[in-house]
């Protein structure tokens, strides 16, 4: 690992910075949908909007170099007609100048889900207005931090947010519908590409990119009928936001199938495709926590149920997805209590495969493991999550020693924060924030142990082939 690798924790802004309604600040889709639902929300989260200069300092201390945040888009625009509010854009100004005294690299993401609730209301992500106000809101932050920031991002995880919102239906609108998936997916591809033509038309320093929720394919056997359920779910998983990311393509072999099937695309003009095709990004950010094992679809209904109870065996986590795929479960693999596979291996697969597919610098923006934890203690004793990034570090360095070309490490997350439907009980930070008892911060063992890796340049990883 060279002195330019980017190592460091990652957050978003409704998961951690609390102040739900301070400074001006309106309500996002989340705001609206938790307090309507009365569920645990994120009105104060981890309290960074207070907090940063004591969770930069902890970065700082902890040899980190860069810190991966989202701004809020209903803390920086206040309505439909764009108006700015000068205190959220005051916010990240202080932010973002605490991270670079500290010799912090910013790392922002533009979008990582809080949809300002006024467009919520007037369709969201199945409405073409949407990308224009992400437009405008991207062109008003990227010329406001101009020169502040050297890498931008501007969507978190298009496949999550969109087929948890729109497909599962565990996240607001929570909706079913395939036509809302598809045409939902479909803006926010161009409101990414118009978000990038914009980056470009006034001339803004630094890259953008993307951020997708990486999720490698694999198949039970290399049979035909197995090898096309495979490209099915490689289309559904990963190839929608990649390929139209990285090269403006949309996989044409998923846009038949959908329209054989019923899916009305009569909403992708050609003006708009030609903004995707023309607006490609200069690196990949890939979340990953686990691969997707898969086997031919045989029968039934679609079926997309998420795990979000902690339980294993409760709720159990499920994909079929009918005349595409099924996902399965691998008997010998290990699985975390929201029934996430632990597989290192997967990591090392797909960088190869992301890097041989796009020849793009990619990030890790993302990587971890959501636990139970008792946080009351001095110090948490987290050696199951050192163990997992140990392993995926692993997997990464594996992958630069056979070509690929990876320049940053993400943790997910630089402190306990909220984790959407799961609440604050499932925890994946570097540092525990005690939610009972002032949010008191104490560093976990993982933070020292990752100092450690990143003082040695990587050096303190324990090294195997996978």
């Amino acid at each position: 690992m060279n002195n330019s690798f980017l190592w460091g924790g990652a957050t978003a802004s409704y998961q951690c910075e609390g102040a739900w309604n301070e400074d001006d600040k309106v309500d996002s889709m989340w705001d609206a949908y938790l307090h309507e639902k009365g569920l645990e929300n994120g009105d104060v989260a981890s309290d960074f909007y207070h907090r940063y200069k004591e969770d930069i300092r902890m970065m700082k201390e902890g040899g980190q170099n860069s810190f991966r945040f989202s701004l809020s888009w209903p803390r920086i625009i206040l309505d439909k007609e764009g108006t700015v509010n000068p205190k959220g854009l005051q916010f990240y100004h202080d932010l973002i100048d605490e991270c670079l005294r500290q010799g912090i690299e910013p790392f922002v993401t533009i979008y990582h889900w809080d949809l300002p609730q006024y467009l919520e209301a007037e369709g969201g992500w199945q409405n073409r207005a949407t990308c224009d106000a992400f437009m405008h809101y991207a062109r008003v932050v990227m010329k406001e931090f101009d020169g502040k920031i050297t890498y931008w991002t501007t969507f978190n995880e298009p496949r999550w947010f969109i087929f948890n919102g729109y497909f599962i239906g565990n996240y607001p609108p929570e909706c079913h519908s395939a036509q809302m998936t598809v045409k939902g997916a479909w803006h926010v591809l161009l409101a990414h590409a118009m978000a990038v033509q914009a980056f470009r038309e006034e001339g803004i320093q630094g890259k953008i990119g993307i951020v997708h929720s990486y999720t490698p394919v694999d198949g039970v056997d290399d049979r035909p009928e197995t090898l096309k359920a495979m490209r099915y779910a490689d289309n559904y998983c990963n190839n929608w936001v990649l390929d139209t990311a990285a090269k403006g393509e949309i996989p044409q072999d998923m846009l038949d199938k959908l329209s054989a099937e019923g899916i009305d695309l009569s909403f992708m003009n050609e003006a708009d495709l030609q903004i995707i095709r023309n607006n490609h990004v200069d690196f990949l950010g890939l979340n990953y926590y686990s691969r997707t094992l898969v086997k031919p679809y045989t029968e039934g209904e679609t079926t997309l149920i998420v795990n979000n109870t902690g339980k294993k065996g409760k709720g159990t986590s499920k994909t079929i997805v009918k005349n595409w795929f099924e996902q399965v479960q691998d008997p010998d693999s290990e699985y975390t209590e929201w029934d996430t596979e632990i597989y290192p291996k997967g990591l090392y697969d797909g960088l190869i495969r992301a890097w041989e597919r796009y020849h793009l610098p990619i990030f890790i923006t993302e990587n971890g493991i959501g636990c139970y934890e008792d946080v009351s203690v001095d110090c948490v004793q987290d050696d199951w999550r050192i163990s997992y990034m140990n392993d995926h570090i692993n997997a990464i360095m594996n992958a630069m020693d056979d070509g690929g070309d990876v320049r940053g490490y993400f943790a997910w997350s630089s402190f306990d924060l909220y984790s959407w439907k799961n609440g604050c009980e499932k925890r994946y930070g570097l540092v525990a924030v005690d939610f009972e008892n002032g949010l008191c911060r104490r560093p976990k063992k993982s933070y020292y142990w990752f100092k450690d890796v990143i003082e040695s340049k990587g050096e303190r990883v324990e090294r195997r082939k996978l």
